[in-house]
Formats: C-alpha cells, structure tokens, sequence
C-alpha cells in the first residue's frame, strides 16, 4: 500500500503529465471548433505510377548486388518520431516516402552514430538520418524507413513540402529518406569542399537509392540533395558529391536488377 507522500507525489506527477498532455490533446478540436481556417492548402506529389516490388524481389536485387546485411546503430527515441498522417487540422497530410535525401556526415561515422544515440530533449538539438554509409561502405541503420527521420528541418522540393502545424514553414521529413555519407577526414570542417567519397561508397548508395526506389516507387527523379532542398541557406552537403561517379554506378545496379524502370533522369 502507497504511503501518504507516495500517494501525494504520484497525485501531483499525474496532475503535471495531464497539464503536459492536455494542450497537445485539444489543439486540434480548438482549432476545428473556433471555426479558424487553414492559412495554408495541402501540397502533393503526383503519383509517378512507377511498381512497388515485393520483398522477395528486393532481397533478391540485394543479393545480386552483393550487398552486406545493414548494422543495427539505432538512434535515441527522442532523435526521430513518427511520420504524420493529418495536420493540426485534421486534414491527410503526405506521410509515405517520396523522396530520397543525400546527406554527409562533416564528422566520422563513429562520432555520429554516438550523436544519435544521445538523447535530446530540446527540439533543436535532434537529428537523424536512416541509413549511413561509411568510407568502407557499410550501411549502418540509425532510424527505420517506416519511421520520421529528422534529416532536414525547414525544407521544400520545389514548392513542395508537408506543414503539419501553423507555427511551421515545412519540411520534407515526412516523406523523406535520409541517407548519409561519411566525410573524408579533411571534410570534417567547412570548407567548400574534400577529397570526396570512395568507390565503395558510391556502388552502396547507387545500391541503396534503387532498393529504396524499387520498395516505395519513387522515381530518379526525385532524389535529391540537402543543399537543394534547404530553405535556411546554411547546409550545402554533401560537399564533392559527384553525379558522374553515382550514375555509372546506379545504372548498373538497375540493370543487374532489372529495375531500369526506375531510372527517370536526376533532378534538376
């Protein structure tokens, strides 16, 4: 039986989580209820009518490719989230992956597998990609696919991007995947550039890029850069990232796999 202290302090912990939950839970039915209207409309992606394979043919495309099993580095909860199917309004919002995101890591594999790993109870501090490939060319899993990485904060692919709030300017995060590569040691710093990226690295992504196109049906076309799609003008990765090198090597993992239906040019 709880003594009277215990019984106090569970009272008043309850009585804090509610005060903490309460808002969370009645934001939206306010914002419904006092006949506010959106100040923005739901943006969208057009279906590219490109095939979903099965996870038999992923495996198999996998294993053709000769690619090693992923290594489990799994983030902190607090560093992703769950990938949001309604606003604040209730509206349906964008919530499967559509685009693939490049990334570089700017410190080595290991520091930022441990910086993922760390909680982070402040918004601004969290961070996260899905899958990092190191300078051995090595997947390493940090967040699940079917989960929200938070690789790009404020962000927008053209004039597309998913707000779920009204203190929001958007982001890709929703319906994004994030994949990252580990810096050379002399990018680990800011200049504008390195020594760049190792074959390996390149065979894993192009590897990565057409199975992550293949499971979700999302064209070349919509692959892309974090210096792209950045709206604070302060991420230009990954730095030395050279097209000419991923698209040899890309092709021919479509080929080998049979997927060239997925090969609808880069994005501009």
């Amino acid at each position: 039986m709880a003594t009277p202290s215990t019984a106090t302090a569970a009272t008043a912990a309850a009585r804090r989580i509610g005060r903490l939950l309460l808002p969370l839970l009645l934001q939206p039915l306010l914002l419904a209820g006092c006949g506010r209207e959106p100040e923005w409309s739901v943006r969208t992606l057009s279906d590219p009518g490109l095939p979903r394979q099965s996870s038999e043919a992923l495996a198999r495309c996998a294993a053709q490719l000769r690619l090693p099993p992923e290594l489990a580095r799994p983030a902190d909860p607090s560093n992703y989230g769950s990938r949001q199917p309604r606003d604040l309004f209730g509206r349906m919002v964008p919530h499967r992956p559509q685009l693939i995101v490049l990334h570089e890591t700017v410190i080595s594999a290991a520091d930022t597998v441990r910086l993922f790993a760390t909680p982070h109870p402040r918004d601004e501090d969290q961070a996260s990609y899905h899958l990092l490939v190191d300078r051995s060319g090595r997947r390493l899993r940090i967040v699940p696919d079917a989960a929200r990485a938070f690789g790009a904060g404020m962000a927008a692919f053209g004039e597309f991007s998913v707000r779920i709030r009204p203190t929001s300017l958007g982001s890709l995060n929703n319906v994004a995947l994030h994949l990252s590569l580990e810096s050379p040691a002399d990018g680990r710093g800011d200049a504008d550039s390195h020594s760049g990226y190792t074959p390996a690295q390149y065979r894993v992504t192009a590897a990565q890029v057409l199975l992550w196109q293949a499971a979700h049906g999302i064209p070349l076309n919509r692959l892309t850069t974090h210096a792209a799609v950045d709206r604070s003008r302060s991420r230009y990765d990954p730095r030395s990232f050279r097209w000419e090198r991923f698209e040899p090597a890309y092709r021919q993992a479509a080929r080998i796999c049979g997927f060239g239906a997925y090969d609808t040019g880069r994005a501009n």
